[in-house]
């Protein structure tokens, strides 16, 4: 397939036949094809410009390195997995933790490119090895883990500078997000959180008009006279320029705190080739290390000029699924309209104004679900929580995670927060399971048999579907 940039014309180039999918190597007509290529934008362009926000760092640039980043993967992948790659949210908790200690933007960007490199590092084992390195080292119970801790770290973000700038705001858009989520269906209900933002950003603007300046902290700040939508950078902007460029800076103590987020990069590539692969009809396990090291590619790329780390979009996937075009010219078109938006300072004018209250609604809501995505690895993975194997490790990793808890190793260097917990759950199992019986290892249930009853009693609960069970057609064991 060389670089994955020849493409046949699928049928009449309208639409589909009924039944097929357009695979990645075909296309409709180059204008539906740029038509495609803008719904993928629109699709993935919530979470994109909104991680960015959320760890300080330019928007505009942001949307454009993801281009670029989508670019950067399809050719390194031959064209075989369609995918976009956008800001990654995992890192969120990452900046502020980063921030809290006194980093800035440099230091951000320095933490995730390493990350990036680790990323491609990985990417070449799997790509040697297989993926069974990946289930060795990090089994269900580990990726679980780690991923609820990251979600949940982030929620005294939330709590403490988002939410207090303007609750009835952050009330009432996070309702509305929940309720988009929810009751729409289709393209509509993947890009609720884009959506949210606009009703968000409406009812600002409404309660500016009723009832004047609010007096709220800001940015966690002391609280002030200000208007909830300030858009008077947007008219300053110019139309046509470049983002703001800036240089990656390097600590170790940053570095540190952001390493642990490569579990849950993995993780996320992983389960979005076996989607693809899926999908498409066509087996991808064998691009499963390759689309890693794309991924980290991509990553220090975008972070070597000051842009945020990358990662697939399930959102895209979503797009696809409701297509059944797996095109991956419509990426590229995506990747080019993406550039462009990157090219506008007004565009990330507008998005830098998004009032904080929003982001307090939207993040209640975001930050939850990353950390839940942890819990559905667990259930899929079939992690028994009444192993204490798998208990022990997983319960002191997620408190000490998402409670900060801090272990000074000298005066100048400390492990907390993600880090260590991401450390004890890592360490933790693994050295347990090297010390357990065997009967452990087996993950049988080994609590005693009431706690063992009452999980059989919830598990094989009567769900009202008719059949006694728990949602799967019959009770469990």
């Amino acid at each position: 397939m060389g670089l994955g940039l020849r493409w046949t014309l699928h049928g009449d180039g309208r639409t589909p036949a009924p039944g097929a999918v357009v695979r990645p190597d075909e296309r409709l007509s180059w204008p539906r094809t740029a038509g495609l290529g803008a719904q993928h934008v629109v699709a993935m362009f919530g979470a994109t410009f909104v991680a960015p926000v959320l760890m300080g760092l330019d928007p505009n640039l942001a949307i454009m390195m993801s281009g670029v980043a989508t670019m950067v993967f399809l050719l390194m992948t031959r064209g075989r997995v369609p995918s976009y790659l956008g800001s990654s949210l995992s890192f969120v908790g990452v900046a502020a933790a980063i921030r809290a200690s006194g980093g800035d933007s440099a230091t951000i960007t320095g933490a995730l490119l390493v990350v990036g490199v680790v990323l491609a590092a990985a990417g070449f084992v799997v790509r040697r090895f297989g993926a069974r390195v990946i289930h060795a080292v990090m089994p269900p119970v580990v990726t679980g883990a780690v991923v609820m801790l990251i979600g949940f770290n982030l929620a005294p973000v939330t709590a403490s500078t988002y939410w207090p700038q303007d609750q009835w705001t952050a009330l009432l858009t996070m309702l509305f997000t929940g309720l988009a989520v929810v009751a729409l269906r289709g393209f509509w209900s993947r890009v609720a959180i884009f959506l949210g933002l606009v009703f968000g950003y409406a009812v600002s603007w409404l309660l500016d008009r009723l009832f004047g300046r609010i007096h709220s902290p800001v940015g966690g700040g002391e609280a002030v006279d200000h208007w909830r939508l300030d858009l008077s950078a947007v008219g300053e902007a110019d139309w046509v320029g470049l983002p703001s460029l800036h240089a990656p800076a390097f600590q170790w103590s940053a570095i540190l705190v952001a390493l642990p987020v490569v579990i849950a990069l993995i993780a996320e590539n992983a389960g979005h080739v076996k989607a693809v692969g899926e999908m498409t009809g066509d087996p991808l396990d064998d691009e499963l290390g390759t689309a890693i090291g794309a991924d980290g590619a991509a990553t220090v790329l975008s972070t070597a000029v000051g842009g945020p780390a990358t990662t697939t979009y399930s959102e895209n996937i979503g797009v696809m699924a409701a297509t059944r075009v797996y095109s991956t010219a419509a990426y590229w078109a995506a990747a080019c309209f993406a550039v462009l938006f990157g090219l506008c300072p007004k565009f990330g004018a507008v998005i830098a104004a998004i009032p904080g209250g929003v982001l307090g609604g939207i993040t209640v809501i975001l930050y939850g679900m990353i950390g839940l995505l942890g819990a559905q690895i667990w259930l899929a993975g079939n992690v028994d929580l009444r192993n204490p194997l798998n208990l022990v490790p997983v319960a002191a990793g997620v408190i000490i995670g998402v409670g900060g808890v801090t272990l000074e190793i000298t005066d100048s260097f400390e492990l907390n927060g993600i880090a260590l917990g991401t450390l004890v759950v890592l360490t933790g199992y693994h050295a347990l399971r090297a010390l357990a019986p065997a009967h452990l290892r087996e993950q049988e249930p080994l609590l005693d048999e009431g706690t063992s009853s009452y999980g059989e009693a919830v598990t094989g609960a009567d769900d009202g579907d008719g059949d006694g069970g728990d949602g799967k057609g019959a009770a469990k064991p």
